[in-house]
């Protein structure tokens, strides 16, 4: 066992290393390193999800996340293209832009800049 004092962050530790075997002993003299190739497996992300849901043989454009709806960008009866922003939602003090996935027309603006929303959480009926 061999006690050490370390400092971290400005405050002093006594902290008990047990050596369990000497380093000059363990590490054979002469021997050569050798590099091996690893193997890493990739991470792909989720598609993203669609933020339509079917309701009353219209469309519903839902929140992907729970956020504060910073604005509607559609007003009832206005026509919106696929690929139109409609709204924003914020979490984490980060803006989600929310785009309309097909054309339509506004049937109901169903919450509006302020209201919270949960996931899942619907925005704004098209039909």
């Amino acid at each position: 066992m061999k006690k050490l004092r370390i400092t971290v962050d400005g405050k002093t530790y006594d902290v008990s290393v047990e050596v369990l075997e000497d380093a000059a002993a363990a590490a054979p003299k002469n021997t050569s390193v050798r590099s091996a190739a690893v193997s890493v497996p990739t991470i792909s992300a989720p598609p993203p999800r669609p933020n339509l849901s079917a309701a009353g043989g219209g469309k519903t454009i839902t929140s992907p996340l729970a956020g504060k709806v910073v604005s509607i960008d559609v007003a009832a009866g206005a026509a919106v293209k696929a690929g139109e922003q409609v709204a924003t939602v914020e979490a984490m003090k980060m803006n989600t832009f929310i785009y309309a996935e097909i054309d339509g027309t506004v049937a109901q603006v169903m919450t509006r800049a302020g209201d919270m929303v949960e996931e899942g959480g619907a925005l704004i009926q098209l039909s």
